[in-house]
């Protein structure tokens, strides 16, 4: 995450400026600034941790003075009762940071076991499991990131990330009278030298469409895992595949085997399930 340093610099001052803003009246009026202590922050739940250097910024931002030490790396699997952390310093101020940190970890440790699992439930088959941009508003870099970390790859990163061309703009189209095989050529010309231009179809013939379009990517919305066959036939390597659209862990072995090339998953980042992290302190 080093490239991104500034990025997750801003993103914790958000997130930090929304928690505090008006200080942590609990601890003001309960814990002595100057009481020292430990805490140890441990998984509660086996997992891939992900986001230990957006903790440890989180800490930093409220006290530079405190002491944090990763026990882990992000992208290591954990089990219930790991201890993963440690911070030192002053009792008041690990306890203002607690929260944002924790919230931090845990939904980014959430992505990462949840993606491992999609990608566990692909192995050795070519497909390879990706993100969308189905994410938390001002997480997207975070939360693509740990994507990574779970084994998994990204999608577009935002709209000027590649030539997506969907429903809703072919439908626009239309009613101009441009049809699938001018939009390809039309996204072609304008787009960014070598940025390879993927289409969205939900059959067969709209598959062979996009093909015959020259479209380098054909995305498979929603489509049966027996029309996907088909298409995989049809295509022949000669475009990339993606299957995306009501994809579960209960179906993505079936769609892999199917022959596609990526698999898109919104659940990952819209829908995983934070693993439990917690803190605990020890006074004095």
């Amino acid at each position: 995450m080093n490239a991104h340093s500034k990025e997750i610099t801003k993103i914790v001052e958000s997130a930090l400026a929304e928690d505090l803003v008006a200080g942590d009246i609990t601890t003001e009026a309960l814990v002595s600034s100057d009481f020292m202590g430990k805490a140890s922050i441990l998984v509660k739940r086996d997992g891939v941790l992900v986001g230990i250097d957006v903790a440890k910024e989180v800490f930093g931002q409220v006290d530079p003075s405190l002491h944090f030490k990763a026990l882990v790396k992000d992208g290591a699997k954990v089990r219930k009762g790991d201890v993963v952390a440690t911070v030192e310093g002053k009792v008041a101020s690990i306890l203002k940071a607690e929260r944002t940190a924790l919230n931090f970890l845990q939904h980014l440790s959430g992505i990462a076991t949840e993606t491992a699992r999609y990608v566990d439930a692909v192995l050795g088959t070519k497909a390879i499991i990706t993100d969308t941009r189905k994410t938390i508003p001002g997480l997207r870099l975070l939360e693509k990131y740990a994507v990574r970390a779970g084994g998994g790859r990204n999608h577009r990163l935002n709209l000027g990330d590649g030539v997506l061309i969907k429903d809703n703009h072919l439908a626009t189209l239309r009613s101009c009278e441009v049809g699938l095989e001018e939009a390809v050529k039309k996204a072609r010309k304008r787009a960014p030298r070598a940025m390879k231009v993927e289409v969205e179809v939900e059959s067969v013939k709209q598959a062979q469409e996009a093909l015959s379009a020259g479209a380098d990517i054909i995305m498979l919305d929603n489509m049966n895992v027996k029309d996907m066959r088909r298409v995989v036939k049809l295509v022949q390597g000669r475009a990339l595949l993606e299957a995306s659209g009501g994809i579960t862990l209960d179906n993505v072995r079936s769609v892999a085997e199917a022959g596609v090339d990526l698999i898109s998953v919104g659940a990952l980042t819209h829908s995983a399930k934070a693993l439990d992290i917690s803190l605990e302190v020890e006074p004095g």
